[in-house]
C-alpha cells in the first residue's frame, strides 16, 4: 500500500477583491504518496499555482479554510515560525520563473548555502561550501567550481533553473511542488529538467507535486493525474487510465486539443469559450457546462461532487455519462444561432 505523505482535505483558498472574498481554490481534496508524481493539469488561471502557493504556505492575503495535512501536521494552521521550520526543509518548491524567484543581488552559491544554514545551523563554513558544490554537481551543473560565484543573470535559463531546484533540494524534503518547472526552456534542456527531476525523486523516495499545462510532460512523467477546472479538481486517475479513458468532458477537451500525429486532421480541436474570472465563476452547478452548449443541462448534476467511478478513478458531475463531441456541422450551426 502506497504510503501518504501529505493529504489535502476540502482545501478552500480565497481572495479578496473590493468588499468580498472569491475563491480561487475551491473545495479542493487530494493525497501525495511517497515516490509519486501528481501532476496537476489544467488551462491558465484554473487555481494550480494558487493551489501551490496555499500547501507551502506562501499566500499573505488569502483566506484558506480546510486542511493541509503533513505527518499529521497541519501546515494550514501553523503560525509563521512552525511553518519556516517546515517549508524549505521538509516541502520544498520549484518556481516557475528563476529569475525573478533568485536574488540578482546574491551569488548562487549563497542562496543554496543560505536555505541549508536556516535549516542546518551547525555547518561550518567549509561544510556549506562543499554541500553547495556537492548539490550543483548533483543538478548537472558544469563547472560548479566557478558557477558557484556567480550571479543569476550571468546563467542561462537551463542553469538558473538547475540552481532553483538545487535549492529546493538542498535539505532532501519529502515533497518536493514544481510549479511549471520547464516554462520558456527550450525543448531539450526542458527534457534533461524533467528527467533531473525524476531521477531527485527516486532517489529521496519524495512524493512530487508536478504543476503543468503540457500533457505532453504528464504523460512522461505522472504517476496519478489530478485535472483542475475553475478552482475545482473534475477528475483525478492514474497516468494510464486518464489518457487511455479520460471521462470528464473537460479532461476529453484537452486530450483532444493535442495535435495527433497519428490522425489527419484539417484543424486543430479548440475548445469553446474561456475559463470565467474569479468573480464571475459560476459556483452553483457545472462549472464547465457554459462551454459545451451542446448538452443538455439536465445532463448535470445540481451539486456536481467528485464521485469513484472506478477504483481510484474519479469523476465530478454527472454530465461525462452524456457527454461526445459535435460534428463540426452541428457545432457550426449552434454558433451561428
Amino acid at each position: 500500500m502506497a504510503e501518504k505523505l501529505l493529504e489535502i482535505k476540502n482545501l478552500k483558498t480565497s481572495f479578496r477583491i473590493r468588499d468580498d472574498y472569491y475563491a480561487a481554490v475551491d473545495d479542493v481534496s487530494l493525497t501525495v504518496n511517497k515516490n509519486e508524481v501528481l501532476a496537476i493539469v489544467g488551462e491558465s488561471g484554473c487555481g494550480k499555482s494558487a493551489l501551490a502557493f496555499s500547501i507551502m504556505g506562501l499566500h499573505t492575503r488569502a483566506k484558506i479554510e480546510g486542511d493541509i495535512l503533513y505527518k499529521d501536521k497541519n501546515i494550514a494552521k501553523m503560525s509563521p515560525s512552525e511553518l519556516n521550520k517546515v517549508r524549505g526543509n521538509d516541502l520544498g518548491m520549484i518556481f516557475q520563473d528563476p529569475l525573478t524567484s533568485l536574488n540578482p543581488l546574491m551569488e548562487v552559491g549563497e542562496q543554496i548555502g543560505e536555505t541549508l544554514l536556516l535549516h542546518n545551523k551547525n555547518l561550518s563554513k567549509s561544510q556549506r561550501y562543499e554541500k553547495v558544490l556537492d548539490l550543483l554537481n548533483k543538478v548537472g551543473i558544469p563547472r560548479a567550481d566557478h558557477v558557484i560565484g556567480q550571479f543569476p543573470h550571468e546563467l542561462s535559463g537551463g542553469m538558473r533553473q538547475r540552481v532553483m531546484i538545487a535549492m529546493a533540494i538542498a535539505n532532501e524534503p519529502e515533497i518536493l511542488i514544481a510549479d511549471e518547472p520547464t516554462t520558456a526552456l527550450d525543448v531539450t534542456i526542458q527534457s534533461q529538467i524533467l528527467e533531473l527531476i525524476n531521477k531527485l525523486k527516486n532517489e529521496m523516495d519524495s512524493g512530487i507535486v508536478l504543476i503543468t499545462h503540457d500533457l505532453g510532460v504528464v504523460a512522461e512523467m505522472a504517476d496519478r493525474v489530478a485535472v483542475m477546472y475553475a478552482g475545482q479538481i473534475v477528475e483525478i486517475a492514474d497516468v494510464k487510465t486518464l489518457f487511455e479513458n479520460p471521462l470528464h468532458p473537460y479532461t476529453k477537451s484537452l486530450l483532444n486539443s493535442v495535435p495527433n500525429s497519428n490522425v489527419e486532421q484539417d484543424k486543430l480541436h479548440v475548445i469553446q469559450g474561456i475559463v470565467p474570472s474569479l468573480q464571475n465563476l459560476p459556483r452553483e452547478g457545472c462549472r464547465f457546462s457554459p462551454r459545451i452548449p451542446w448538452v443538455d443541462e439536465s445532463a448535470h448534476a445540481e451539486h456536481p461532487e467528485l464521485n469513484e467511478v472506478a477504483p481510484g478513478h474519479h469523476v465530478r458531475c454527472t454530465c461525462y455519462k452524456h457527454f461526445s463531441f459535435p460534428d463540426e456541422s452541428k457545432e457550426e450551426q449552434h454558433v451561428l444561432s
